[in-house]
């Protein structure tokens, strides 16, 4: 039997597959676990060189329509998780039954939560928040979601003048050290997102002390705020949970976010998470313009 044949055959068997009649003469060479162990691993190789892992690209502005998001060429979506209320929407297994039907049909993943709610019932003084990002955990452990978009802004937001607003900061590290472990648990990571420079991220999480804690780092909020987005994706290297890339009104690679220096920095890093778009309509097609964004993204080897 030609060697081809023999690795052939070898997957064949290791992944419970029928092997074709001709090739099963040799039976003394595919009961060999060795050998069929060492064809597999080829092959595994072979696949692995032809198809390198990518950053994955999600987006916001679809709500919960995976079919279109599916159309402009996106690999997840950012799901809300619906109104205030003593058990959320996303808690409702039908809500999430449904949701991992319209994942199956369009082979897209759920990328990540938003608990935008905390913005007017922040985590680190509203008594029901903590339950609210339990009920998330579960529901991203459910759906195979990685991450949280836990929010900061508003009323919720941690700094003051761009000092810290220091009973939230405190109060707010007791609640992650508490969700942290049931994070842990169950795969997930809260992405903590405010207008902080890296320093200030960096000085949060070592506070919490959690790797299932991290940053949800905005390019375009943090170029707004004068940051040096490069330096601060650097600074953070492991510590960032996810990315949201937006500009503004513009197309990304159009407005004031220098994106080929961000897109070195992400490169230089190693980061491999998801890059969640939060990015304007500027045709008024969140499909078209989420399509072009995406490509642009690509162009520049994410």
């Amino acid at each position: 039997m030609p060697a081809f044949d023999r690795l052939f055959a070898a997957d064949h068997r290791i992944h419970n597959l029928p092997v074709p009649p001709l090739m099963q003469t040799r039976r003394s060479f595919l009961r060999s676990g060795t050998t069929a162990l060492a064809g597999a691993a080829l092959l595994s190789r072979t696949h692995a060189a032809a198809a390198p892992a990518r950053i994955r690209i999600g987006a916001r502005q679809f709500g919960r329509d995976f079919a279109t998001a599916k159309r402009a060429g996106m690999d997840g979506l950012e799901l809300g998780v619906g109104a205030p209320a003593e058990k959320l929407s996303i808690a409702d297994p039908a809500t999430r039954q449904k949701f991992k039907e319209d994942m199956q049909v369009t082979g897209l993943a759920t990328s990540s939560f938003s608990l935008d709610l905390l913005n007017s019932h922040p985590l680190f003084s509203d008594p029901q928040a903590p339950a609210w990002v339990e009920q998330t955990i579960a529901a991203c452990q459910d759906l195979g979601a990685g991450g949280i978009l836990v929010p900061f802004f508003g009323q919720a937001h941690l700094l003051q003048d761009k000092d810290w607003k220091k009973d939230a900061l405190d109060a707010l590290v007791v609640r992650l050290k508490a969700l942290a472990p049931k994070a842990q648990a169950a795969g997930v990571c809260l992405g903590i997102e405010c207008s902080l420079t890296a320093r200030q991220y960096l000085e949060l999480l070592d506070r919490v002390g959690s790797e299932s804690v991290k940053a949800y780092y905005d390019i375009g909020n943090s170029t707004n705020a004068g940051f040096d987005v490069p330096a601060d994706l650097r600074a953070l290297k492991d510590r960032l949970c996810m990315l949201h890339f937006k500009d503004g009104p513009n197309y990304l690679g159009e407005g004031k976010v220098k994106m080929e220096p961000v897109a070195e920095a992400i490169q230089a890093i190693g980061y491999r998470g998801w890059i969640v778009l939060e990015t304007a309509n500027p045709s008024k097609s969140a499909e078209a313009d989420c399509r072009r964004n995406a490509e642009f993204i690509r162009k520049l080897g994410l």
